[in-house]
This record gives C-alpha cells, structure tokens and sequence, in this order.
C-alpha cells in the first residue's frame, strides 16, 4: 500500500539529523514535528518568527497566538525563542538552518522546483520558500506522486514557475523515496507494497538504474 500523509511524514522525519535547525513548510511537512526520531534533538524553524517548534496541542489546549507558518496553531517548548521576520529570514539567508522540508506541486528530475502559484489562481504572495530553497543546506520535498488527477509532478522539467533551479535533494512521496543524481532520479526506498514498475510508471522524470 502507499504511504498516507503520516506514513509520509514519519519517512521525512528520518531524515533529520541530532543538533540540526530545520524549516517545515505548509502541509505534510508541518506533520513531520510529530514524528521527531527518539533520542533526535533537533530545532524547528518557523519563518513567521518562532525557534523551537513543539507537537500540535491536543483538542482544547489550543493558543491561537501560537501558530506556524501555514496558520496552524502549535505548541511551544521551554527553549522557543520569537523575533520578527527580519531576524527569520536573516537565519534562513545566513546559512543557519541546516534543511527545509518542503510541500511541491512539481519537482523536475534535476531538482528544480515548483511549489508556490498555479498561474491564474489567487494567491497571497510567495512566502518564505523562494529563501528557504536558496539558503538552506538540505531540501527534501514530500508530497503526493501524482495529483488527484492521476498526472505526473515527477516530471522531466517543470511546468509550473518555479521556486528555485536545481534545489531538491531529496523526494519524498507516497510511492516511495527518490534522490536527485547526475541524469535524473534514483529509487531509494519503495513504500511497502510498491514495485519499481508502479514507481516508473507514475513518474515522467528519468530514473537512473
């Protein structure tokens, strides 16, 4: 069976590292604080001002002051520290977060990606991902392998504008994980119960052997 959006979640949480800061963008990525690896210590890195990111509160603990990025409300540890976007975005610009772990709705086979407007539709602005993709260290996108649609978002070059040329290292989706290589993608991992064949089948993008 595919990875749901937890299962995605708890893959992308795998990938942190003991003592890294580390950016969760909107969507299935906010989820991956649930799944912090035990005996990780790692600080997560909110662009609307917030270092030290705990688990989402339980039903009725909820402050409405206290909310990540996507507007979600969260929970805060006894280290989280706030400032402003100024001092945000001078962490993310300055090389201080180690990896973001970011939503797409396109990646490309050399790591581009596309994740912050459909042309034509309303959107508030970029956000904070066009910074994140250029100053962190690590970019690893989970998302879904097709959209609802069935159609491809492993695709050989990006329809959609992008966010940042050749940034992604790391793909994470429902069929399995990929790694951006010289000529294209390689399979990593495969979700339990999907085969090569079920992966090469649903991605545009050239997978190498």
């Amino acid at each position: 069976m595919p990875w749901d959006r937890n299962q995605m979640a708890a893959r992308a949480a795998q990938e942190l590292q003991d003592g890294w800061y580390v950016n969760l963008g909107i969507g299935i990525p906010t989820l991956v604080a649930n799944y912090i690896p035990e005996g990780v210590e790692v600080t997560l890195q909110s662009e609307n001002g917030m270092l030290g990111i705990g688990p989402f509160p339980f039903e009725g603990e909820e402050d409405p002051d206290l909310i990540n990025a996507g507007k979600q409300t969260i929970t805060e540890l006894p280290r989280t520290a706030y400032f402003d976007s100024s001092e945000s975005f001078a962490m993310i610009r300055g090389g201080k977060i180690a990896m973001a772990i970011l939503g797409a709705m396109e990646v490309a086979e050399n790591g581009d990606l596309a994740n912050w407007m459909i042309p034509g539709k309303l959107v508030k602005g970029m956000g904070g991902a066009m910074d994140l993709v250029a100053g962190v260290r690590r970019v690893v996108v989970v998302m879904d392998h097709t959209n609802k649609a069935g159609e491809f978002k492993v695709l050989k070059a990006c329809t959609l504008p992008l966010t940042g040329k050749g940034v992604v290292n790391r793909i994470i989706t429902n069929l399995g994980v990929l790694d951006v290589v010289e000529g294209g993608l390689k399979i990593v991992e495969l979700a339990d119960g999907v085969t090569e064949e079920d992966m090469r089948a649903s991605t545009e993008a050239t997978i190498v052997a």
